[in-house]
């Protein structure tokens, strides 16, 4: 327990999937717990992780995430973790059957955008199910995202 006088440090950020709100359009969003081993959260509260390159999939009912990187513990010794193994997420069965719905029938795919630690401490993973973006959406966004860019440089210079 935390001595009285301290302050916790709320929903901090550990990893976060910037390219994925850029190469997909995203339908909805879930948060989901993830069953790590000691060592594992201790890499994750030095906030040393990289979901860039990961992916959720459904494997015998359950939801997995795949190619997370969560590097070793330096202090841990022979009881470390493998950095790339798969990870189970804790998700409500009617949560999973949902998503798995979507994945199967309408061609979705399951995208991991953030870990971050909630109020408890617990470390959360913000699953979010999306469908991917053409080029020329790609290119429509880019746009609108340069356009905004500009428009707030001349509110900036002209007043």
């Amino acid at each position: 327990m935390a001595p009285k006088g301290s302050q916790r440090v709320v929903n901090k950020i550990v990893a976060e999937n910037r390219k994925a709100r850029f190469n997909y359009e995203i339908i909805d969003t879930y948060e989901a717990g993830l069953v790590l081993k000691g060592t594992e959260v201790k890499s994750l509260r030095e906030g040393k992780a990289n979901i860039a390159e990961s992916y959720a999939s459904d494997e015998d009912g359950e939801i997995w995430l795949i190619n997370s990187y969560l590097p070793e513990y330096l202090q841990a010794n022979r009881f470390n973790h493998e950095p790339r193994r798969r990870r189970k997420l804790l998700l409500s069965g009617r949560e999973i059957g949902r998503l798995r719905s979507a994945v199967n029938r309408e061609g979705m795919t399951l995208v991991p955008l953030k870990i971050y630690f909630n109020d408890s401490g617990r470390a959360k993973l913000e699953l979010a199910l999306a469908k991917g973006k053409k080029l020329h959406d790609k290119r429509e966004s880019e746009k609108e995202r340069d356009w905004n860019r500009q428009k707030s440089r001349l509110l900036k210079d002209n007043g």
